[in-house]
């Protein structure tokens, strides 16, 4: 509930705002997270797990690459989500040694499987880098502005799939 509000409101969003949506007492909500950050950098930790762990389920209830859209798709969501933490999270990040690179690690290993998947399936290129497709997206979300131009992220996420579904080599 809080990386909802954190998406819509911001990172400076009222912590007793956060305690009601959660249906908590604000006393509730401290004795849990004693600061901002702590309930900042539980939120991103959370939301970075949730988007890596949804790979597996999307594989197994999808073909590789509709999993692969639903997973970029929700890849948008979460961007949003880190978008509105943004103020408070890069001194988290800075403060929490590893914390940026567990992170990048979860979600590239996430790609890495979806793209796997497809590559086997014959529907994605074998040379499609998991890094790659995480810097475009990446791209996608500051290109569009998040939240304002969802219709324009659709439209990228397709040109996307549609550069790693051609199965003809590339020139490099």
């Amino acid at each position: 509930m809080a990386a909802s509000i954190f998406g819509r409101e911001g990172a400076d969003t009222s912590l007793k705002a956060i305690a009601a949506e959660a249906g908590v007492g604000i006393g509730t909500l401290y004795r849990r997270f004693p600061t901002r950050e702590d309930l900042v950098e539980a939120v991103y930790r959370i939301e970075t797990d949730r988007l890596s762990a949804s790979a597996e389920q999307l594989l197994d209830d999808h073909d590789p690459t509709t999993a692969l859209r639903k997973w970029m798709e929700t890849f948008v969501d979460y961007m949003l989500t880190k978008q509105g933490m943004a103020d408070a999270l890069p001194a988290i990040l800075a403060d929490q040694e590893g914390l940026r690179l567990q992170s990048r690690a979860a979600l590239k290993s996430a790609v890495a499987a979806l793209l796997a998947a497809g590559t086997a399936a014959g529907q994605v290129r074998a040379d499609a880098a998991p890094n790659d497709v995480l810097m475009a997206l990446g791209g996608i979300t500051l290109i569009s502005g998040y939240e304002h131009q969802r219709d324009l992220a659709s439209r990228l996420i397709t040109l996307l799939l549609d550069g790693l579904t051609n199965l003809a080599p590339s020139p490099h």
